[in-house]
């Protein structure tokens, strides 16, 4: 059975308490949070955040990288002055190359010249040491000039083995 078939009773059980379609478009705590997409990962009940209170911005491995032009767009239309990067304890991201992804995908379609192509471009963005891939995604972003100067950055690992929080940067 396909996940989506539970798509339409989850959103209907949803549906039947929701009160918040008067929430207004910019996140009232003018915060975006960058984070991964592990489905162990739930950044509002984590952190204490409500609807409407924040944008969290999510890909694999909670990248800044990856997450630029959603940051720049929070920040320049919607009101946003901080910005927060979360890393957590035992992500993907740790475990492996991006060698070894392009060979894997290159090895499951053999032959194949466009697919060889299309994933030599890409660059995973991989990391090899937590804490230090926190404190290069906040580097990068602070000396970024698509930030707003004064924007109020901070680096994050969570554990998910304990659900705590601990600020790097």
């Amino acid at each position: 059975m396909s996940a989506h078939q539970d798509f339409i009773p989850g959103n209907e059980l949803y549906v039947s308490t929701f009160d918040k379609g008067h929430l207004p478009l910019p996140p009232s705590k003018k915060v975006a949070v960058v984070t991964c997409m592990d489905a162990r990962i739930e950044p509002a009940t984590q952190l204490g955040i409500n609807l409407g209170e924040a944008h969290v911005i999510r890909n694999a491995g909670g990248s800044a990288k990856e997450a630029l032009r959603s940051v720049v767009i929070s920040q320049r239309l919607l009101g946003t002055r901080e910005v927060a990067v979360f890393h957590h304890t035992d992500c993907g991201m740790l475990t492996f190359t991006n060698e070894q992804l392009h060979d894997k995908v290159k090895a499951e379609a053999p032959g194949n010249a466009a697919v060889a192509a299309a994933v030599d471009a890409i660059d995973f963005l991989p990391f090899s040491q937590l804490e230090e891939s926190v404190k290069e995604d906040v580097k990068f972003l602070k000396e970024n000039p698509l930030l707003l100067e004064g924007t109020n950055l901070t680096g994050w690992v969570y554990d998910v083995t304990t659900g705590k929080v601990q600020r790097v940067v």
